[in-house]
């Protein structure tokens, strides 16, 4: 990947201080997607994607969501656009409550939230010019651009680095980087003050990469933009966020700074994800990595196990981990984690049993 900018992450952005409250604050967030059976379609049980999650969101910051596949993020992104209706729980955008708002309501709203989507082929329409995607915000918010709507959407255009000549153009022309660039013009074009980056880049080529992360970075300096970007690449997190969020079926397992976080790590889980971070050093070929394979698969969000949902696969699991599902707590200023048996922290259920095979549920290797 090409070099990307890095910020400091250890500070707070200026903007984030500008209100009293945050720009986004949900609270026990749940997504229950039902499972039906026979002809009179009957629930037999429920997908829980998200269960029961709270975070917030300050201003002009950069959220980071990361998690392994089927964890949730996505789900949690699309249900704080309100692209999904919640099963329960509240979203608040600048203090009202949005969580049940329906599509006459959220209509104004659609000029403050908006979202880049993981797909560049799938969410740009191939009939349509890249003229008409890009103003398409404009038509449906009835707002007429000072200066006129193509030289508005040419203007856009610029902004994210395309040629504005290329107006006339169909989505098939442009190369996977420029089709999310295209939907990032889209994004960006009623001046939003929420952007939810779903996988910006993980459908890129690794060399356009860092590109587009650069671009999201210079807009949010140039714009003021808040984001909450979803992403499975660690690397990629880490240059841009200003606080990191893990997610583990369903749940947000750990929320810290990035300083902290990849400083200091407190869940099992998060350690296992920073271990696995490749370290590209040629002289450390053969050495022990310390990197950490967890055994086992991820359990089925259909019947999630008790109390820890990591425990089954953990190795610091006790006896209280599989009863008692551990609160999300700030141990230290600004890192909070759900866990009995954190690291870097003191135990909070010290002297429980441990598991029996708790310690052989993983290994580390050599590199």
């Amino acid at each position: 990947m090409s070099e990307i900018k890095k910020t400091d992450t250890a500070a707070v952005p200026a903007q984030a201080t500008d209100s009293p409250g945050p720009l986004l604050k949900v609270t026990g967030l749940t997504k229950h997607f039902p499972i039906t059976k026979g002809l009179l379609r009957r629930q037999a049980g429920a997908v829980k994607a998200v269960d029961g999650i709270d975070f917030d969101v300050r201003r002009g910051e950069t959220l980071g969501v990361v998690g392994e596949s089927g964890c949730g993020k996505s789900t949690m992104g699309r249900l704080i656009t309100r692209l999904l209706e919640p099963t329960g729980g509240t979203v608040e955008f600048e203090g009202k409550d949005i969580t049940h708002l329906g599509v006459a309501g959220m209509r104004p709203m659609r000029r403050d939230i908006q979202m880049i989507f993981q797909d560049p082929y799938g969410s740009l329409n191939p009939r349509h010019t890249v003229g008409t995607i890009v103003s398409a915000p404009f038509k449906l918010q009835g707002v007429e651009p000072e200066g006129g709507l193509k030289a508005e959407v040419q203007r856009l255009l610029s902004l994210v680095g395309l040629n504005p000549e290329h107006y006339n153009r169909y989505p098939h022309e442009f190369s996977g980087g420029q089709r999310q660039r295209i939907g990032i013009a889209r994004a960006l074009a009623l001046k939003p003050k929420l952007v939810v980056a779903d996988e910006p880049v993980s459908a890129l080529d690794v060399s356009i990469q860092a590109q587009v992360v650069n671009l999201l970075d210079d807009l949010q300096q140039e714009l003021g933009l808040t984001y909450v970007i979803i992403a499975h690449d660690l690397s990629v997190i880490r240059h841009v966020s200003d606080r990191i969020a893990v997610m583990y079926l369903g749940k947000i397992v750990e929320l810290a700074d990035n300083k902290s976080l990849y400083g200091a790590p407190m869940h099992p889980y998060t350690t296992a994800l920073m271990s696995a971070v490749p370290v590209p050093d040629p002289r450390r070929r053969g050495a022990k990595s310390g990197r950490i394979l967890l055994k086992g698969d991820v359990p089925s969000p259909i019947s999630p196990p008790s109390g820890c949902r990591f425990h089954t696969r953990c190795w610091k699991a006790t006896q209280i981990c599989t009863t008692q599902e551990p609160p999300l707590l700030a141990l230290k200023t600004g890192h909070e984690v759900a866990c009995h048996h954190p690291e870097n922290a003191p135990d909070q259920a010290p002297g429980d049993q441990p598991l029996p095979g708790a310690a052989d549920a993983v290994v580390t290797v050599s590199e």
